[in-house]
């Protein structure tokens, strides 16, 4: 009995596949060694296919980036029921959960923009202020001011807690809820530094 010969993908499910690869290739690799070479030999296509769809490497880059970060995003999205602490506690955990199983990933995020792509750049701007925003309006229900400082602070802390992820994400023996108790106290010790602690 013959095979059945495989079905022809559509250019939408050829785009998704080749992202999706190229997302995969970060968990073990950094985004500078996803190549259009790699990508179309690991998908058996053409090179001119892989441009066809992404039209450079670093559009390429910035499409496997805007997808990573979307999923980052989504894993974390605050859960609205909950109050405010309890929130951004809940938000915590999950973070360091997805940054654990997900570590390459969440490094070619966080370490892509020293690549200076501008399209790299432009993802992980945007994941991190969406982050802030989320973490202002938890300190706002709180009843913290809404001042400018307040939301330099916050930005500032999102970076720092990027960087404390890839750091101490490393550690797979490290209770998640210890991560997640540090990364609280120097929010919170970062608000205070801006103003009254919110009860």
């Amino acid at each position: 009995m013959s095979a059945e010969p495989r079905r022809r993908m559509t250019p939408d499910e050829r785009r998704a596949q080749l992202v999706a690869l190229g997302v995969n290739f970060l968990a073990d690799r950094p985004l500078d060694e996803l190549t259009v070479e790699w990508l179309a030999e690991t998908a058996g296509i053409s090179r001119a296919l892989v441009f066809h769809y992404f039209g450079t490497r670093q559009g390429l880059h910035g499409e496997v980036m805007r997808t990573a970060g979307d999923a980052l995003l989504r894993a974390a999205a605050p859960r609205p029921e909950l109050p405010p602490a309890e929130r951004f506690r809940d938000t915590l955990t999950r973070l360091v959960v997805f940054v654990r199983e997900h570590r390459g990933t969440f490094y070619s995020l966080v370490r892509g923009v020293a690549a200076g792509d501008t399209a790299v750049r432009a993802v992980t701007d945007e994941s991190r202020a969406v982050n802030a925003q989320r973490l202002r309006e938890v300190f706002l229900e709180l009843g913290t001011p809404d001042t400018a400082l307040l939301r330099v602070a916050l930005r500032s802390w999102v970076g720092f807690a990027e960087e404390a992820l890839v750091e101490l994400t490393a550690d797979t023996e490290r209770p998640v809820d210890e991560i997640v108790d540090f990364l609280a106290r120097t929010a919170y010790g970062v608000v205070a530094a801006v103003g009254p602690v919110p009860e």
